[in-house]
């Protein structure tokens, strides 16, 4: 008997309206700071490292045809892909000091109700 109310009470928790916690919003504020700058992070840090790797192949010969010209080809894309790879994390720690400044006092006051409830 025992077992039955455990089990109907789980299923009734389930189904019950949850109301988030303080610590919860604070987490979900913190994931909206921080998320649009790893996007952009990890997508330009991808396309400019696939750059990279094409005029690698084009340097190397392995694309094109077999001439002087493909290997000039490829440096240079290689060197934008180069380019395009240091300068993504200042790119992306602008974004993400940006965010933060413009959630800043939010996060804090939400931080301080967190601690004060505690």
């Amino acid at each position: 008997m025992n077992t039955d109310k455990t089990y109907a009470e789980k299923i009734a928790e389930e189904y019950a309206k949850k109301e988030d916690s303080q610590i919860v919003a604070l987490q979900k504020l913190d994931n909206k700071v921080k998320r649009p700058a790893l996007i952009f992070g990890y997508t330009f840090g991808i396309f400019f490292t696939l750059v990279l790797g094409l005029g690698m192949c084009f340097a190397m010969k392995k694309i094109g045809p077999d001439n002087n010209i493909t290997m000039i080809i490829g440096i240079i894309i290689g060197l934008v892909g180069i380019f395009g790879v240091s300068i993504n994390y200042p790119i992306y720690k602008k974004i993400l000091n940006h965010r933060k400044e413009k959630y800043a006092g939010d996060i804090i006051a939400l931080a301080k109700k967190v601690t004060e409830e505690e």
